[in-house]
């Protein structure tokens, strides 16, 4: 099975490396779920930069701000819904990830890949230190087919988190044994993590 949905982070990349890497990747489209779709930086990949490059080499840009990454904690989720995160932005995010906002970011992702495939773009060169893992994960859960696409231009298939338990259309990450085991190793996303 193809997959319809990568996940990329921009990170450092000058942009006609970005756009060969997406071209690549026959990624028809960038989903950009950055909270704050700019950088200071790497000027390039502005949102209004990327709306007006992108579709001259055939890709076109849409951003989707439910699916945006740095969420606070959501208070009416109970803490050990979530509690496999030890890091407090990816518990946040996982715990964001339960709100009808979220499936509303998800389901106009997915209408979107339905006509192209889909690059689901952070600025985090790596998908175990962004937010795009949680997102990849809600999506296996609905069936779909996710592959990261890695900085080197490798696809990389998107696998359910150990310990994410699915219950419907629903991804949490409860403190299980799981957890027991992987506190012995840096947390992915923590320096030093399991890549």
């Amino acid at each position: 099975m193809t997959e319809r949905i990568l996940t990329v982070g921009h990170s450092t990349h000058p942009f006609d490396e970005f756009v060969e890497l997406l071209r690549g990747a026959d990624a028809g489209a960038v989903v950009d779920v950055r909270r704050l779709p700019g950088s200071n930086r790497f000027p390039q990949f502005d949102r209004d930069a990327l709306e007006a490059a992108l579709p001259a080499h055939g890709i076109s840009y849409r951003r989707i701000a439910e699916l945006g990454g740095r969420r606070s904690a959501q208070r009416e989720v109970p803490e050990a819904v979530n509690a496999l995160w030890r890091n407090r932005s990816f518990h946040n995010y996982a715990d964001y990830a339960l709100t009808e906002p979220f499936d509303i970011g998800l389901a106009e992702l997915l209408a979107l890949a339905q006509d192209e495939q889909a690059a689901v773009m952070c600025s985090e060169a790596v998908w175990w230190r962004c937010h795009r893992r949680i997102i990849a994960d809600h999506l296996l859960a609905r069936g779909e087919v996710v592959a990261h696409l890695m900085p080197d231009g490798r696809l990389s298939p998107a696998e359910l988190m150990p310990g994410a338990v699915v219950a419907g259309d629903s991804v949490t990450y409860p403190a299980t044994e799981c957890r027991r085991e992987l506190e012995s190793e840096p947390e992915p996303g923590e320096e030093g993590g399991r890549r």
